[in-house]
């Protein structure tokens, strides 16, 4: 008889003891660490998997309360022993149990939750090998420099939780390095150059050495921006000994895939964020492209963030780690100016053609509710004129009630947070959703007195309207996920607006793949300031990300292209920076900020939402825990500071209201210890769900 400990999809910190005998004669499989069981829990039958086989049952358990395994479902363990140590590790870090984060490692049929992002099919892959330029060629040759120095994978990897940075940086703790107990150690680097520049060839060709040396690749692309076409180039260049692995595959293609891997018929995977976890026996190279983007960074338990995984895989293994954008994260950009990244720049567009001309429209001098400005307009019926085709974007995640001064710009500051007060229409008081302080709704404005003071913003479907009201002749399409709602629909409407069957589309991040349209010459963004509006501190970050990815796409594939770019605050940092494609400005000024505030990478954050049915659970839960972290990070002098509880700015979502915690502090362990305890260590009404975030990339 065996004794199976088995790790289950069950947010208990725990493994479940199973007897399994393996010296019956109708026993069909034998046991092995890393093979999927069939086990009875309580009432239900579920699937886990097997972590540690004893010969003897656990002293605590009585022999006879211990249950039977169904049945083992693999022939073969479907995780390698690597991958078991990841899962401990993510457990461990990101504040959950061993079943869930091996349920996010495992091809499943469910539908990834991303934290949300945006990304743009940067350039297309190449179908062969091109001759490469000078400054090409030394990223390629750095990239690989290492690569003959790891002869063996380093024993131990460091631990994010144990060596944080100084400046307590989840990705700087990475890249401090591990402690160098043979000849190889991991090296991190980032490819950073304008759009076109040709980071992707860079990619394929280091790719393409590391394959030749026999070992494996991972290579993650935003799901948004892993299109047939990326897919199709990729197989063509390596055959064969590609596999891919994204939300489209049905459970079963997944799982071929993985075997696949397993049995190293595939040498480069390419995917999205589940894709970190490919289990590539001789990893030799991990390439993040748009690293950036928001949807590396999961949106269900565990809430891993790719990057970080695929920092520490890269430790374990000792190899080198490529990442790659046009417009770093700000944590990115602060770690090569200190040189915890290798950066390296690619400075010259391939495609040749000189960068768009981006306009800035000031829309707070206008007047009425219109959503097109007479610049806007008269742009595009220029271009219908000369039959060529108009983008509308829509950056629609955003609040569209932030308090606004219509005579000098004011805008309504939360004191303790600086991010911009939300407007309660229930309560006719504005709101911080960070530390939950309010004031009464001010009757004029508080830095001129005028009393022309209101809200700013509007929606997608205000907009179609009035775009078919404008221009009544113009086939219109819309692309966004209200309008779309059979699969394949927008491959569809992608394809018949690059084939010219619309003169104009609207849409918000989902038409940013498709924007290398041959007959496309004009991109309005509608609003710019809707991002920036979200209280949230990478709101900056992201609208200067969005306009600065647009105009990026708009100049290559045609040559007298133009970007206008409509905003009520033409003067703010990220926009103006943006319009004018001052890059360096606006890091510098943004990490100054983010530095005066307390604010990632100059901190560290761990995020708990209490969620309920009942408004009165989770607010009454959230505040007891506030109570009770805050003496217990007293007691043990931790350094964490609780902000809140407080409304999450988001307060219902699908019938659950939601109230947060954050803890903030200079490193990161003292904040996972807090968060385990009241996890794990204390009971909650069972009426209220909490969830954890370690360093979260959005706080709605």
């Amino acid at each position: 008889m065996q004794y199976l400990e088995v790790a289950l999809n069950v947010p208990i910190g725990q493994t479940f003891t199973y007897a399994y005998d393996d010296a019956a004669k109708n026993a069909p499989s034998t046991a092995a660490v890393g093979k999927r069981v069939e086990v009875p829990f309580g009432s239900r039958k579920l699937t886990g998997f097997i972590t540690v086989i004893n010969d003897a049952p656990p002293a605590t358990v009585p022999k006879e309360k211990i249950r039977s395994v169904r049945r083992i479902i693999d022939d073969e363990p479907l995780l390698t022993s690597e991958l078991l140590s990841l899962a401990a590790w993510m457990a461990d870090y990101y504040v959950c149990t061993l079943g869930e984060t091996i349920s996010a490692m495992m091809p499943s049929g469910k539908r990834e939750v991303s934290a949300g992002g945006f990304s743009f099919d940067d350039e297309l892959p190449f179908e062969k090998s091109r001759e490469l330029s000078c400054e090409q060629q030394n990223a390629v040759q750095e990239i690989l420099a290492a690569r003959t120095n790891n002869t063996a994978p380093a024993t131990s990897a460091a631990r994010m939780t144990s060596a944080p940075d100084a400046r307590g940086n989840a990705i700087a703790a990475h890249a401090r390095g591990t402690p160098k107990t043979n000849a190889g150690h991991a090296t991190f680097h980032y490819l950073y150059g304008p759009t076109g520049s040709g980071k992707t060839e860079v990619f394929l060709q280091a790719a393409e050495k590391i394959i030749d040396d026999g070992k494996g690749v991972i290579y993650l692309v935003p799901e948004i921006a892993l299109t047939s076409q990326v897919l199709k180039a990729v197989q063509a260049r390596f055959g064969n000994t590609v596999a891919a692995i994204h939300s489209a595959l049905t459970p079963s293609q997944k799982l071929s895939e993985w075997k696949r891997i397993l049995r190293k018929e595939a040498r480069i995977v390419i995917g999205a964020r589940s894709a970190v976890f490919a289990p590539v026996p001789d990893l030799g190279l991990i390439i993040i492209d748009e690293e950036h983007d928001g949807s590396y960074k999961s949106g269900t338990a565990p809430r891993y963030h790719a990057r970080q995984v695929a920092m520490h895989r890269a430790q374990t293994h000792a190899i080198p780690l490529v990442m790659g954008s046009a417009t770093p994260s700000v944590e990115s950009w602060h770690l090569m100016n200190t040189g915890k990244l290798i950066k390296h720049t690619l400075s010259k567009r391939l495609a040749g053609g000189a960068p768009p001309e981006v306009t800035c429209i000031d829309l707070s001098k206008r007047t009425g509710d219109s959503c097109i400005s007479e610049e806007l307009a008269k742009e595009m019926r220029a271009t219908l004129a000369v039959k060529k085709q108009v983008i509308l974007f829509l950056n629609r995640r955003g609040f569209t009630h932030f308090f606004r001064c219509a005579s000098c710009g004011y805008e309504m500051m939360c004191k303790n947070c600086s991010v911009p007060m939300t407007y309660h229409k229930s309560e006719h008081r504005l709101r911080c959703h960070y530390c939950g302080w309010s004031c009464e709704m001010p009757e004029s404005c508080p830095q001129c007195g005028s009393l022309d003071i209101g809200y700013s913003g509007f929606g997608t479907e205000y907009i179609e309207a009035e775009t078919k009201a404008k221009f009544p002749n113009a086939k219109i399409v819309r692309i966004d996920t209200d309008a779309l709602s059979k699969k394949g629909e927008l491959a569809e409407k992608l394809d018949a607006f690059r084939h010219g069957d619309y003169d104009i589309m609207l849409g918000t991040q989902m038409v940013a793949k498709g924007l290398n349209f041959p007959h496309l010459q004009l991109v309005g963004v509608v609003l710019a300031d809707t991002a920036l509006h979200m209280p949230d501190f990478r709101a900056a970050e992201r609208t200067f990300s969005l306009i600065t990815q647009v105009a990026g796409r708009a100049g290559r594939f045609f040559p007298d292209g133009k970007v206008l770019v409509q905003t009520y605050s033409p003067s703010r940092a990220p926009i103006a920076a943006a319009c004018r494609g001052d890059i360096q400005g606006f890091y510098t000024s943004e990490l100054l900020q983010r530095e005066l505030l307390g604010f990632p990478p100059f901190s560290r954050i761990v995020r708990l939402v209490f969620r309920s049915a009942s408004q009165k659970a989770a607010e009454s839960s959230a505040e007891e825990a506030a109570k009770l972290l805050a003496a217990a990070a007293k007691k043990r002098k931790s350094g964490a500071e609780i902000l809140g509880s407080a409304e999450c700015p988001i307060v219902k979502i699908a019938q659950n209201y939601r109230y947060q915690i954050l803890l903030r502090g200079k490193s990161i362990a003292p904040l996972q210890k807090l968060a385990h305890m009241l996890l794990f260590e204390y009971s909650h009404p069972q009426n209220v769900y909490i969830e954890c975030d370690v360093d979260p990339v959005a706080l709605l």
